[in-house]
């Protein structure tokens, strides 16, 4: 029978629309929840837990993460993300923040990615958000520390707070995002890889400039 076979068509989508809803799409959402972590541990997973809790954005929990959505584990991300939200504005206590971080925010970032996962058995995918969320979270955290360390030498840590500021607001916008388009999360992550090189090379420029170097290894005369 010639013509356009519908309930075929039907068919074969239903077929590609498994493996985007059981892979594609959580692993998109998981990358963009663990590259907030590597910003801030807890405020990501306080927009999870929330955002799970009161069904936006159709965002689910996988059984096994379901306690991300009570309220006293709420409650908790709460509190944890107003302190390290204020810690992170104070000299020095900033960078033990970050330092802390390198252990704790991959394991929040595998947390927050692998509770998305909500198609998968809990090993599976324990296991999909280890291998998404962690070197997610990791690599943003140590981009941070850089950028931190670069910025308390160029201006004696005064511009820290402000940076801390943009970060918090890049945390946040990140994690919006990924709940409302996941599959426009790694467009994002270059986007934000292009600022954060460029801003990491600006800062590096006035340092050399601040010391009296031109570039790496070579003295103004």
């Amino acid at each position: 029978m010639n013509g356009l076979d519908l309930q075929g068509l039907q068919q074969g989508l239903g077929v590609a629309a498994g493996p985007l809803q059981t892979w594609v799409l959580p692993a998109l959402l998981g990358l963009g929840l663990a590259s907030a972590t590597g910003l801030r541990t807890f405020l990501p997973l306080l927009m999870l837990a929330l955002a799970a809790r009161f069904g936006l954005f159709g965002i689910q929990l996988n059984d096994q993460m379901a306690w991300l959505a009570d309220w006293p584990a709420i409650a908790a991300l709460g509190v944890a993300a107003v302190v390290e939200f204020t810690g992170d504005k104070v000299p020095v206590v900033d960078h033990g923040l970050n330092v802390l971080g390198a252990f704790t925010r991959p394991v929040a970032g595998a947390v927050a990615a692998g509770s998305v996962f909500t198609a998968l058995d809990p090993t599976t995918a324990a296991i999909a958000g280890v291998i998404v969320g962690a070197p997610a979270a990791f690599a943003f955290n140590a981009a941070q520390g850089g950028a931190r360390l670069t910025s308390t030498a160029t201006t004696g840590g005064v511009g820290n707070p402000v940076l801390s500021l943009i970060e918090d607001v890049l945390a946040f916008l990140t994690v919006t995002l990924a709940f409302l388009a996941p599959i426009l999360v790694p467009v994002l992550l270059i986007v934000l890889a292009v600022v954060v090189f460029r801003l990491a090379n600006r800062m590096r420029t006035r340092l050399y400039a601040r010391e009296g170097v031109t570039g790496p290894g070579t003295r103004s005369v």
